[in-house]
């Protein structure tokens, strides 16, 4: 599996901002400070696509430290209680702490309908909250998103005692392992593979699921895989 970066640049921060559904306004500043722009998204996002190209540019402008100040504050808090929320992304990512879809994106309040979960594998539970975005918030992309050393993934492949309920998350991984080990890849090489292959597999697995594939049948979702790296903090997608 090819993996290609598709993100923008920030040098047009603002053209950027407006043809992809953001907006900015100024901070109150002092006498010859400079203004800070506040992330805004002005409308209701209904297209994959579109829906892509906001994560593509949320994460340019982290990975280059830009990253727009965002509207926290009661009134929005307000805002999205008495209008109801409209995530124009559903992220299933693993849980570990490095890789918060929020931050890397540079998303705020509402923008993102997050799932996270050890090894950002699928079970009934995180399908059922993604088929619950998609049917009723008609949320237009899907990522799942790996990401470079992931723990899980590591723990699986070296194998070993396994306490409690975590053999759970393990068998979920075991068949991208297998099948890394097939194509004869060994070391560091076999868990990048297999965290790879761990993508591709949840997302066959979202899209066994009627509601998800019926989105993506009649075009008003997608279901894509991406790869977060934790040096960069770039986020690359898989080919589509």
């Amino acid at each position: 599996m090819r993996k290609v970066i598709t993100f923008m640049g920030v040098a047009s921060l603002s053209l950027v901002l407006m043809l992809s559904g953001c907006g900015t306004k100024a901070l109150p500043t002092s006498a010859g400070q400079q203004s800070s722009p506040v992330y805004q998204r002005t409308e209701v996002i209904t297209s994959p696509d579109a829906a892509k190209k906001l994560l593509d540019d949320g994460n340019a402008r982290f990975t280059s430290g830009k990253t727009l100040n965002k509207d926290f504050s009661s009134t929005r808090r307000m805002d999205l209680e008495k209008n109801g929320q409209h995530p124009f992304a559903i992220i299933v990512s693993c849980s570990d702490s490095r890789v918060p879809p929020e931050l890397l994106y540079d998303e705020a309040l509402g923008d993102l309908f997050v799932i996270r979960v050890a090894g950002n594998v699928i079970t009934p539970v995180e399908l059922g909250s993604v088929e619950y975005a998609v049917e009723h918030l008609k949320t237009p992309l899907v990522v799942v998103l790996g990401h470079e050393g992931c723990g899980a993934v590591t723990a699986a492949v070296q194998g070993g005692e396994i306490p409690g309920s975590i053999s759970s998350i393990v068998e979920k991984i075991k068949p991208a392992i297998d099948t890394a080990k097939a194509s004869g890849k060994t070391g560091n090489d076999l868990i990048e593979k297999s965290i790879d292959l761990n993508v591709q597999n949840a997302i066959q697995d979202l899209l066994k699921s009627p509601i998800v594939k019926h989105a993506v049948d009649t075009k008003e979702a997608k279901v894509l895989g991406a790869k977060y790296d934790l040096d960069t903090g770039v986020a690359q997608w898989y080919t589509e």
